[in-house]
């Protein structure tokens, strides 16, 4: 991939050890999202690792949705997830799996586990398990039914796999540690009874797996070597193991016909991000209640999101690889992302677009004056060639080119000074017309038609130079200027503060403006991506009509941030 950033990190080391010992023959990891929501910028971390590390190795990557629980998840998300992945430009090599294709290899593995006194069935409530579980500092203590008989154990699961009891009447619970420092390990849930449709295999099931025993096993079952995951599942990787090992994945067991030493789970920090929210929870709740217009609104942190704002997926894949991996979590700043995104938008074709219009009116060129002059469509690429851009009577220039009592260092236009517009002539403004509020009504300007650019009276020089758009040959457009979403004190706000997530929305993070742009630009289509001269890179909108433009600005010209 161009821009790539090459360097190793602990978990290529790791695997480099590992192939070195012959403990794998070939690199094999997966990406496995639970299909209950839209991926967002947080997950770009396991994703681009899951995906690029096979890449380096020339392995393979499943594709896996962890589809456990009926009650939140759906299609409209799995395949919101496949377009994520594939926009960042990753292919699911190993294959699509989903976990609900192993319910019966589970189910029938729970059996065993009952079998050999590795499982029981529970009848503790959640608050009851709770209590049990003990704390960081003591131990748990065992349920009254830990040694109910293995044939009731049994008896019991089958009869819920059947329907016969209500929800939360009874558990399915693996036998380990009731004392163990690990709470993970203090006999954790492996089933439960939840009469929900599931979206995959409808109302076949009404006992469903726990994540955390469904999870290591699967990747056991597709033959994974590679587990690699956020710092959150460290504590969970002795239960990952334990599941793996007493199913028999951990004793060189023979998978797709070679021999399999079961998968290793290797953990990095999580990606954090300032002025930016990472929980579904609350990325939820701006939805349900219309703080942003959706799932896909250009100032969410999910990757829809960032694709309808105009992002690329080499730009997210910079910024994941930039930011690289590491043990200990940290939070990295949001501007490093816009810095990605501003420089692989660097080659963007550019235009002239007026986002506050103030017009200018010409005094010394008769009504129907009209000019058309050549313009770079990019000044380091003339491989992109050039456009003819006209100019007459009457132009656009921005509001803040204009200024009655400018300071001294002002180089733009003003009473009796002068300023080049972009590609064409110097002008000078001669008057200021204003209406009966007292308000600039317009500008009017003499314009010297002997510094043409690219004639010989094109050498004078003034040392302002505006953008500017043909009044009478332009596309009215709305532009949508955005920003972060929240606003800095997020960033030190407590976990109680937190709760209430709409406390810190900024109420910049939405500007939209009236403009005009280059007549051209209204034949663009959905995704096309321009750099409006002075004002940042800009995307046409899915919400563009014939009769109406709309463009995202991107991102902005200038940051002090250095990547």
């Amino acid at each position: 991939m161009e821009n790539e950033v090459v360097r190793s990190n602990f978990i290529w080391d790791a695997i480099d050890q590992d192939l070195e010992k012959g403990r794998c023959q070939q690199v094999h990891t997966r990406f496995p999202p639970e299909p209950n929501g839209y991926l967002h910028i947080g997950h770009c971390k396991a994703l681009v690792t899951d995906f690029g590390t096979a890449e380096k190795y020339n392995g393979l990557c499943n594709l896996r949705f962890d589809d456990t629980n009926p009650a939140k998840e759906d299609n409209e998300y799995a395949e919101g997830i496949k377009r994520d992945i594939e926009w960042l430009g990753f292919h699911w090599t190993g294959g699509l799996f989903f976990a609900s294709d192993y319910y019966q290899r589970l189910y029938d593995i729970a059996e065993d586990f009952i079998k050999r006194g590795l499982a029981y069935v529970d009848e503790l409530s959640a608050d009851e398990m709770r209590e049990y579980r003990g704390t960081l500092t003591t131990p748990g203590k065992n349920s009254p039914w830990r040694d109910r008989p293995m044939e009731e154990s049994l008896d019991l699961f089958r009869r819920m796999k059947a329907g016969e009891f209500e929800e939360g009447r009874y558990i399915l619970r693996a036998k380990i540690d009731m004392a163990s420092p690990n709470i993970n390990m203090r006999d954790p849930a492996m089933y439960r009874i939840l009469y929900k449709e599931h979206w995959r295999t409808g109302k076949e099931w009404c006992i469903y797996p726990m994540y955390d025993f469904a999870h290591p096993l699967s990747d056991a079952f597709e033959g994974i070597t590679f587990s690699l995951c956020s710092l959150e599942f460290e504590n969970h990787r002795p239960l990952y193991d334990w599941f793996c090992e007493h199913a028999g994945f951990h004793k060189e067991a023979i998978v797709n016909g070679g021999v399999y030493h079961g998968p290793r789970q290797i953990e990095f920090a999580r990606l954090n991000i300032t002025r930016t929210v990472m929980s579904k929870r609350h990325l939820r709740r701006l939805v349900e209640e219309n703080f942003v217009s959706g799932w896909d609104d250009p100032r969410m942190p999910t990757l829809c999101g960032m694709r309808r704002r105009g992002y690329t997926g080499s730009a997210i894949r910079s910024f994941v690889e930039q930011v690289g991996l590491a043990k200990a979590d940290s939070t990295v700043d949001v501007q490093m992302l816009d810095a990605c995104v501003r420089a692989d938008m660097e080659k963007m074709p550019r235009a002239m677009a007026v986002l506050n219009p103030l017009k200018v009116v010409f005094t010394n060129v008769p009504d129907d004056w009209q000019d058309e002059l050549p313009m770079e469509n990019h000044p380091d690429f003339p491989e992109m060639g050039a456009r003819n851009v006209t100019i007459s009577k009457e132009i656009w220039i921005e509001k803040e080119d204009f200024m009655e009592e400018p300071p001294k260092k002002f180089f733009r236009l003003k009473p009796e000074g002068e300023v080049r517009l972009k590609g064409a002539y110097i002008i000078k403004c001669e008057n200021v017309v204003k209406n009966e509020n007292g308000e600039i009504d317009y500008v009017e300007c003499s314009i010297d038609l002997s510094s043409r650019s690219g004639s010989e009276g094109a050498n004078r020089k003034v040392k302002g130079t505006i953008h500017w758009v043909n009044a009478r040959d332009c596309a009215p457009f709305e532009g949508r200027l955005y920003d972060q979403l929240m606003t800095e004190e997020w960033d030190t706000a407590s976990p109680e503060e937190k709760k209430d997530v709409t406390r810190f929305l900024s109420p910049d993070s939405l500007i939209v403006v009236q403009g005009y742009c280059e007549h051209a630009l209204a034949v663009a289509k959905t995704g096309d991506t321009f750099q409006f001269l002075r004002n940042g890179y800009f995307c046409m909108d899915q919400d563009s009509t014939e009769d109406h433009s709309v463009y995202n600005r991107v991102v902005s010209l200038k940051s002090s941030f250095k990547v």
